[in-house]
């Protein structure tokens, strides 16, 4: 009788330990956000999302004070339209810009809001006019090969 009970609490000690584990694995992976404050939701258009995904973060001055809620295509404008989630608690004004940010050279994608200087502040169902795509690691790249083949071809010809 006294194995059995030892079995008991070496298997909810596992039980426990696998929650733990699984919390952290959601919660490092952006999957799990426990914030039970209340949202309204705006909507900016980009013509180029990169590797956003949704429930990035968006961020004002380096504090997270949203999420992306969902990302869909406008067939009308050919555009990616984002829908973000800002918590209650902050207030942006209507001529606030969106840019989507990258954290560090290879990592995650986020949407950075700055503020404007309008007085009305933005609503729910609200669109944010001023945005700035990603920057596309490859379009960089392809860029600047582009140039040096364009100055080797013109130093050619001198």
């Amino acid at each position: 009788m006294q194995k059995s009970r030892y079995d008991v609490w070496v298997g909810l000690f596992v039980l426990i330990g696998a929650a733990a584990i699984l919390f952290l694995a959601l919660k490092a992976g952006n999957l799990l956000s426990l914030s039970f404050d209340r949202t309204y939701s705006v909507a900016a258009d980009f013509d180029n999302i990169g590797g956003l995904k949704p429930r990035a973060p968006v961020k004002s001055a380096g504090v997270v004070v949203g999420r992306v809620a969902s990302i869909g295509f406008d067939d009308k404008t050919y555009q990616a339209r984002v829908v973000l989630d800002l918590e209650q608690r902050f207030s942006f004004p209507k001529d606030s810009s969106a840019k989507i940010l990258t954290s560090g050279l290879l990592g995650e994608q986020y949407i950075g809001l700055e503020p404007g200087a309008e007085e009305k502040n933005l609503a729910a169902g609200d669109v944010i006019k001023a945005t700035q795509s990603a920057v596309v690691l490859e379009n960089l790249i392809g860029q600047f090969l582009y140039n040096k083949a364009a100055d080797a071809g013109t130093e050619g010809k001198k």
